[in-house]
């Protein structure tokens, strides 16, 4: 049920709360345009919005907001509990002006088991799109390599893709070190690979104690059946998870717990999480929430707790380093989305309040390197105002850059930087086609294009940069200038960066809009920022390259090839174990495959190596 009040030119606040109910729910206020400044949950929806509006003393952050107010959405939700649930879900989506948000544009890290005939393990970040159980997050990419590189060595499951997977005709480097039980040539029983996938679920979810004694029945059966290689591989087994559990006990760590820390200057915070799952340590990350103006660390931290464990599954134990307002509502609302018991803790003893200790000294470190960093790009931009000529610092910096192997698979690059630094979410890949390959002129006119679009067609809200970095020397710096001039584009500062000598950092030349070229020197701050977003777009343009390139190549040529359907394909393929595998044989070994004859051999060993499309471009030529 939702209510909502009519836009009013001076609001009444206190009429307006007398009307609410004194039920649970979720209020929005906006201003006089509609712009969203707040969102907050409400025990009694009448008292909490009331509250804004009494006479009691409030900080000036408050008081600014509620000067804006024009109108108030409510919501009315079951429970307290709901409404903590659907506030940070606003939150997120709406972000709006006066919360304190959680900001973060890198995906989290997770192991995948996949759900599958043959399932795998793996490293998986963004996305949950693929079918499959996803363990984590974790804190880092680090530790997910460390515990995929002890579950193989422990269950022996794929790590490779399907593609692979599926034509090899012999077993891979893992399996002769013993990382892989080789399901791709049959080398396991699905029944035992069965068995492995779900004793590795089991160690990913903390239940170590439960897979010891099913692993430790498991090998008594074997020694009663006299299957003593098969005992002897669980006794193994069944030692290594000890060590692990011994380690943990002498460790003395919960196997199931979170640290969380804060600390605060100004108005920048630094949120430090570390993890422990099943006893592993996995170290720590750095949040860095946006407080727009919220001074307490409590507060903070609350905020922080609700937002990111909504989205991320939440371990049986949070300890934190401040008591933060309304804690057993918020450890109600986390046990109620999680199906299971969750627990904040505020005051801790023995190793949790040392690990507490730990990670309030890292918080406050990371905080201060994090604004040392702050000031340093903002001296850095101050330099590129100054060489530049501009009114004021840059807001928005993109550069565009060109990445291809021989004008194979052309991709362009786009990043963006704002005064903060990068802005992932904003980053984009261009893939280039219908141009001849390697001319990068050409290339970056299409990105251009594409990207200059919607303003040239007059969309009211396309973005515009600021400043335009081009990567490259005075024939990239003339498409870019075209594009913007057949656009009816201008106020764009429009710089190339053309590499110096030999490449060598810091000899870059700039070439800036009035016609010089100036070489600013290593030492300069304002070749810094330039290097810093320049080297992104090529880092980003490299790997969207690499990417395209490699699928290009692993994707099958045969299809493009007449009579070579899905059938002799996969015959092909299973014959020489791959494509690499025919592009190397001849073409009497291609002609003895099933289904394949002379000519279609001649045919297909002319396309795979090139002749074919050659001796079209000659006749055609005549």
């Amino acid at each position: 049920m939702a209510r909502r009040s009519a836009p009013i030119p001076d609001f009444d606040g206190r009429a307006f709360a007398a009307a609410l109910p004194l039920a649970p729910g979720v209020y929005r206020m906006q201003d006089a345009d509609g712009n969203l400044l707040y969102v907050g949950k409400a025990r009694a929806l009448r008292n909490r919005v009331g509250s804004y509006f009494n006479a009691t003393p409030k900080p000036a952050r408050i008081m600014a907001m509620l000067a804006q107010v024009a109108r108030i959405d409510t919501t009315v939700t079951r429970s307290e509990a709901d409404a903590l649930l659907l506030e940070n879900q606003l939150i997120k989506s709406l972000q709006p002006r006066y919360n304190v948000m959680l900001r973060d544009d890198k995906s989290y890290p997770f192991v995948l088991l996949t759900k599958e005939q043959w399932p795998r393990l793996a490293f998986h970040r963004g996305p949950r799109a693929i079918p499959g159980r996803y363990f984590g997050p974790y804190p880092s990419a680090a530790s997910v390599r460390e515990t995929l590189n002890l579950m193989h060595k422990l269950f022996r499951l794929r790590s490779c893709e399907d593609s692979v997977f599926r034509n090899r005709s012999r077993p891979c480097l893992q399996y002769q070190i013993g990382r892989c039980s080789a399901p791709c040539v049959g080398r396991v029983e699905e029944t035992d690979y069965a068995d492995a996938q779900r004793r590795a679920a089991l160690f990913l979810e903390g239940r170590s104690e439960e897979l010891g004694k099913e692993l430790a029945d498991a090998m008594q059966a074997a020694s009663d059946a006299l299957e003593f290689e098969q005992a002897a591989r669980l006794r193994d087994l069944i030692a290594t998870i000890r060590k692990l559990q011994a380690r943990q006990y002498v460790d003395g760590r919960n196997a199931d717990l979170d640290v969380l820390g804060v600390a605060m200057q100004g108005a920048a915070a630094c949120v430090l999480l570390l993890a422990f799952r099943d006893g592993r340590n996995l170290g720590t990350r750095a949040f860095f929430p946006k407080t727009n103006g919220e001074e307490s660390a409590a507060e903070v931290l609350a905020a922080f707790v609700s937002q990111y464990y909504v989205e991320q599954p939440p371990p049986a134990e949070i300890v934190l380093d401040v008591d933060i307002p309304e804690r057993e509502l918020i450890e109600q609302a986390l046990s109620e989305h999680a199906g299971r018991r969750i627990e904040l803790r505020a005051s801790v003893r023995g190793e949790r309040a040392a690990h507490l200790d730990l990670v309030r000294r890292n918080a406050q470190l990371t905080l201060a390197t994090e604004l040392a960093s702050s000031s340093a790009q903002q001296a850095r931009a101050e330099d590129l105002q100054a060489l530049l000529g501009l009114p004021g610092l840059p807001a928005r910096i993109e550069c565009f850059d060109i990445s291809h192997t021989m004008g194979e698979a052309t991709v362009a690059s786009c990043v963006v930087f704002d005064a903060q630094g990068p802005v992932r979410k904003q980053y984009r890949r261009y893939n280039i086609a219908g141009i001849e390959p390697g001319d990068d002129y050409a290339a970056m006119h299409q990105a251009l294009q594409r990207r200059f679009r919607p303003a040239a067609e007059g969309e009211p809200d396309a973005v515009l940069p600021d400043v335009l970095l081009i990567d490259g020397g005075a024939g990239q710096v003339a498409q870019a200038r075209d594009v913007l001039t057949d656009a009816g584009i201008t106020g764009i500062v429009l710089v190339g960066v053309a590499k110096g000598p030999e490449r060598k950092p810091g000899a870059e030349t700039l070439l800036l809009p009035d016609g010089r070229e100036v070489q600013p020197g290593a030492a300069s701050p304002a070749l810094q920022l330039v290097q810093q977003v320049r080297d992104e777009a090529h880092r980003f343009a490299i790997t969207g390259h690499r990417g395209k390139r490699q699928k290009a190549r692993s994707t099958s040529r045969l299809e493009d090839i007449a009579g070579i359907g899905p059938r002799r394909r996969a015959a092909l393929l299973k014959h020489f174990g791959g494509l690499q595998g025919l592009r190397a044989a001849p073409v009497d070994e291609i002609a003895k495959v099933e289904g394949i004859n002379r000519a279609l051999a001649q045919r297909l060993w002319d396309s795979l190596h090139g002749l074919a499309q050659a001796t079209a471009s000659s006749e055609s030529g005549q």
